[in-house]
């Protein structure tokens, strides 16, 4: 399967590429984004509910006829066998007679983006040696990807990562899983900023030939492991189909019946899973994205406007939605609109800061989406009720009850998608669980929860306290592409 671009294609392009081609070098003509050409038909076999996990995923990438040997994909999907459970990575959990929880969070950073991030790293880590070319690996997280993607990079050889972080604006413990990693071929880097800003730098950075060629001097090429790259996305579709297979092996829906897949929306790349599956042929009545107070996706799916011009980012207690700009919205609006009116759009939204759709445009995009918004005070009564009730959800999972409680216009399942472990926002869970505003740390707040809830720490979270922090530096944004040159340098 080739790979096209969502902007339309300039020259020193190609006009397709393959998979490996999108994920060593992920950015496209006039900064857009790689999509598939197609989409392959998700025929029964793919519901099996006798299928393991690593059995769907390697359906899925070979339906996608993507460009790597049989061998390299069967090792890359053991990064599964690291998880909690080998034989189930992706528990799903129900918690009330039509809601069900799809728990990401299993793997070694104890969030969602290991489930991607585990086997592309390992792909592209391949690619890397086999070609024998050196890259450059940028990441800009707001506190889940960096961690994902240091752990599934550290040590591997003919790569290395920086990681851009907003300094103060990523819980304890997620600051903690990156500044303690001492791989030699890591560099952590906070910043004096925002998400959006980290983002923006990296998008700088991947489209911008001067540093290329700073980098081609190093004999370094430049590559992302943020959900910009194809590489993240194709792993996203695949938790959304298993999450169908499992409610037909529980006996909860019968082959055929709809479901809403309600996700907690920051970067849009977990919504962008869901779709795809959707295209595929999986029976998704609507996907239902919950904002926290930072809604830009609301305003866009209820109202067709995406308007930047006076929003200031604001930091909540679901930090990892605290984003002004979803890359993969990108990718949503070519498959509707095409690539003309896509380029339009993003680039009224780069120079203006703002893009409307038409009705019409709107209309479309709305048979697929519905969109709510929640608030810290909603998301920390919501923990507080349902850790009454026995089930413990982390800040942003909390967020979706919004949705399942104003969007779900049939009665059909519900399936959540929770995207982190209680425990990388722990004071926030203290406070909800306890009804107060006493302030902790993350360590104070973890003690705090597993006295009064009997919860038990993972092994990689147990040891974090007891790490030494050999990644301190703190700059200001400007001083990004130097300190990263620096590092690729040294």
């Amino acid at each position: 399967m080739n790979f096209i671009e969502t902007r339309g294609n300039e020259a020193g392009f190609k006009e397709r590429i393959t998979f490996s081609e999108a994920i060593l070098s992920p950015s496209a003509s006039f900064g857009g984004l790689y999509v598939p050409e197609s989409f392959p038909t998700l025929d029964p076999s793919f519901l099996d509910p006798t299928l393991s996990y690593k059995a769907l995923a390697k359906k899925v990438l070979q339906a996608y006829e993507i460009d790597i040997e049989e061998a390299v994909i069967d090792e890359a999907l053991k990064r599964y066998d690291a998880f909690d459970d080998p034989a189930n990575p992706v528990p799903l959990v129900k918690i009330k007679p039509d809601l069900f929880v799809n728990e990401l969070y299993h793997g070694p950073t104890r969030a969602f983006k290991d489930m991607a991030l585990q086997p592309f790293g390992f792909i592209l880590s391949h690619l890397a040696k086999k070609r024998d070319e050196h890259y450059l690996i940028l990441a800009a997280t707001s506190g889940d990807t960096g961690p994902a993607t240091l752990e599934t990079f550290k040590d591997q050889s003919h790569i290395k990562v920086a990681c851009l972080y907003p300094d103060g604006g990523t819980s304890d413990v997620q600051r903690l899983q990156m500044v303690t990693e001492s791989a030699k071929n890591l560099k952590v880097i906070g910043i004096k900023g925002n998400f959006d800003d980290a983002q923006n730098a990296l998008k700088t950075l991947l489209a911008s030939e001067d540093f290329k060629e700073t980098l081609q001097k190093s004999h370094t090429k430049l590559s992302a492991a943020n959900s910009v790259n194809f590489g993240r996305i194709i792993f996203q579709i695949i938790y959304h189909i298993k999450a169908y297979s499992t409610l037909l092996a529980q006996g909860e829906i019968q082959k055929g019946e709809k479901i809403y897949i309600t996700v907690p929306s920051g970067n849009f790349g977990n919504a962008l899973g869901a779709y795809y599956a959707q295209k595929m042929g999986l029976p998704i009545e609507k996907i239902l994205i919950t904002s926290n107070a930072n809604n830009v996706l609301k305003e866009l799916i209820n109202e067709g406007r995406y308007d930047l011009r006076d929003k200031k980012l604001i930091n909540t207690l679901s930090p990892a939605m605290d984003i002004l700009k979803s890359s993969n919205v990108e990718r949503i609006l070519f498959d509707l609109f095409g690539a003309k009116r896509t380029k339009e759009l993003m680039e009224d939204l780069n120079t203006q800061h703002y893009y409307q759709l038409t009705q019409e445009e709107l209309a479309i995009l709305q048979t697929y989406f519905s969109a709510a918004d929640s608030d810290d005070a909603f998301a920390k009564e919501t923990i507080r009720n349902f850790a009454k009730e026995g089930y413990i959800m982390d800040p942003h999972t909390a967020t979706c009850i919004k949705a399942y409680g104003t969007l779900n216009e049939k009665p059909l399942k519900t399936v959540i998608c929770s995207t982190a472990e209680w425990t990388k926002f722990a004071p926030t869970m203290a406070n909800a669980v306890m009804n107060d505003e006493i302030k902790r740390s993350d360590a104070e707040a973890i003690a705090l929860l597993q006295e009064k809830l009997g919860l038990t720490l993972s092994p990689q979270i147990a040891q974090l306290f007891e790490k030494e922090i050999v990644q301190d530096e703190v700059i200001e944004k400007e001083k990004i592409q130097q300190t990263v040159l620096n590092f690729i340098q040294s």
